[in-house]
């Protein structure tokens, strides 16, 4: 019997053997009288040549791409000049002796073998045929290696991997929560989980102590490059831990899996305060792979003759400034479509200046004093060819839009390196928020975190100036996930309930179950979910987590390849005492 083999893994020292190789037919070419088939499958491909003194070349001149063939044939050395070392199997070849169709292909709506462009719907439309393609295999390959390198990690460390209900109490965490109707008890319904926080916290306080879970989560959300409906969570609590510890834990994570599985030794992680983080970049997830720090240069502008800033300098606004590298050359359009950027990012306006004597002159530029400008200019460390942008407003806001426009303005001077990783740590988030829909305070992380030593007494007097036990880690400007010392008290977090405007009622009808298991003894405890989704995708260099995702929603959230969501049959509605209303 030959052996069977992959189609990536021949290699010289095979020569002479008789194997079976089963795949698609990558590429079909015909050659002098001999047919040349790239024969693939997912650990490579291996040229199969057929001669016509052989009964299946016959067979073989009909074969199409994505055909699917079992070939018996014998390895032989490729002759000289004809080596692909593109291949890792370029060396050698395998004469076919047998050749059996197993299945025949119809043409792809697109082109399989390589990784040209094609529109995102239709390789979403014919996915399984998109999944053939080089990049990828590639991607979903790196993807099982950093997984498989995660739960090693933490196997290591003497974590337990438990598995969470998907069909679990609707306890909303920021999002809308997707809804499961009981058919056993009609009006009811399950929740599917957006993250498995309260689940792993009891875990904790039922004495397991580490806890890790590849945990799948569901989030009824608007759609974003880097969100899906579903995504999936590397889920890690401990018992008896410090804030420390757990960042010790969770970056030491992230260079195992960076060493192991990409070869990279990472450096230190910084570690960045939340006020720090915005006051020098903008953002709480700051791209550090390049300066551009802002400057807050409000001082300059307490007695301007400008009275946009001047008004702004005595409503309690900020002015907040960027250096363009080289912006000194950009025209009077240019700038007039950067200041359009910044109000796409929800500022009212961009005041410029370009550093040259040949730049155009700024609208704004004669309510600026040459004093104005120099103490501008010295802030950013700004030089000739420069240009300074200026954004005023709110504090929040002018921050925000400066930070936005300082990744705008890398991604138009390329000074990202697109294949290095800048990981930082964010910690000392404010422990509350001003949500937009309400106009009122809502915790900055969840209700469940820890408030900042030293910060208990001022849920009294000042709330909004608490600090949050919370730490989020960031890596090339995206948050990949956060995390936080719980709290672990009972009266505390009845208190935290309270101080958020839960009535008794209310947190018994959501958390009764959570609040009861805190009375019998729960430990100090803290843990952190980091998105798999986007480790892998900047891994992978890509842009979107949908090309590290096996089947994915679309932009607009839909399955286009099941056209889900769907109707469901009558009956089905019936049976869950439901009724479909058209919107109104």
């Amino acid at each position: 019997m030959p052996d069977k083999t992959s189609c990536g893994a021949l290699r010289p020292d095979a020569a002479g053997a008789t194997v079976e190789l089963c795949g698609w037919v990558n590429r079909r070419r015909d050659h002098g009288g001999l047919i040349f088939v790239d024969l693939r499958d997912r650990d490579g491909m291996t040229q199969v040549v057929f001669d016509p003194e052989h009964p299946c070349f016959a067979t073989a001149e009909h074969l199409r791409n994505e055909d699917v063939l079992r070939v018996v044939g014998t390895v032989r050395r490729r002759p000289a000049g004809t080596v692909n070392l593109r291949l890792a199997t370029g060396e050698v070849e395998v004469a076919a002796e047998a050749l059996e169709i197993l299945n025949r292909s119809q043409v792809p709506p697109f082109v399989v073998n390589s990784d040209d462009p094609v529109d995102e719907n239709l390789r979403l439309e014919y996915r399984y045929l998109d999944l053939r393609r080089p990049r990828m295999q590639e991607n979903l390959r790196l993807r099982h290696r950093i997984v498989k390198a995660m739960r090693d990690f933490f196997d290591e460390r003497g974590f337990l991997e438990i598995e969470t209900p998907m069909l679990m109490k609707s306890t909303p965490e920021g999002a809308r929560d997707y809804l499961v109707p009981s058919r056993l008890y009609p009006g009811s319904f399950y929740a599917l989980p957006q993250s498995p926080q309260l689940l792993k916290q009891l875990l904790m306080i039922a004495g397991f102590g580490r806890y890790v879970q590849i945990a799948r989560c569901m989030r009824d959300e608007d759609q974003r490059a880097d969100r899906q409906p579903e995504f999936t969570q590397l889920d890690v609590e401990v018992s008896f831990c410090t804030q420390e510890e757990v960042l010790e834990t969770m970056e030491s994570c992230m260079r195992y899996v960076w060493q192991r599985v990409l070869g990279v030794e990472l450096a230190p992680f910084p570690r960045l305060t939340h006020k720090e983080a915005v006051e020098r970049y903008g953002l709480d997830k700051p791209d550090l792979r390049f300066g551009l720090e802002l400057a807050d240069v409000t001082t300059f502008f307490g007695g301007t003759e400008f009275a946009v800033f001047r008004s702004v300098v005595a409503g309690g606004g900020a002015i907040v400034a960027l250096r363009y590298p080289g912006g000194a050359a950009l025209s009077r359009r240019d700038f007039d479509a950067l200041t359009e950027t910044a109000k796409q990012f929800g500022g009212k306006g961009m005041v410029w200046i370009a550093l040259s004597s040949d730049a155009p002159k700024s609208p704004a530029a004669k309510f600026l004093t040459e004093a104005d400008v120099t103490a501008v200019r010295d802030a950013l460390a700004a030089q000739d060819g420069d240009a300074l942008l200026l954004f005023a407003g709110e504090p929040a806001l002018a921050y925000a839009v400066a930070g936005k426009m300082r990744n705008d303005v890398a991604e138009r001077c390329k000074l990202r390196d697109p294949d290095a990783f800048s990981f930082a740590w964010v910690t000392d988030f404010p422990y509350l928020e001003i949500d937009e829909a309400t106009g009122l305070p809502a915790p900055a992380h969840h209700p469940f975190t820890s408030p900042a030593p030293g910060d208990w007494e001022l849920i009294e007097s000042a709330p909004l100036q608490m600090r949050a036990q919370h730490y989020d880690l960031v890596l090339n400007g995206y948050e990949l996930g956060s995390g936080s010392i719980r709290i672990h008290k009972p009266e505390q977090q009845r208190r935290i309930f309270e101080m958020l405007g839960m009535s008794p009622n209310e947190v018994e009808e959501r958390f009764g179950f959570f609040m009861r298991a805190l009375d019998y003894g729960a430990p100090p405890h803290g843990g952190m979910a980091l998105g798999i989704d986007r480790i892998v995708m900047l891994a992978c260099g890509e842009e979107t987590i949908r090309e590290v995702i096996a089947f994915p929603k679309n932009q607009v959230a839909r399955d286009v390849m099941m056209d889900a969501p769907a109707e469901v049959p009558a009956q089905s509605l019936r049976d869950l005492l439901l009724e479909v209303r058209s919107p109104t």
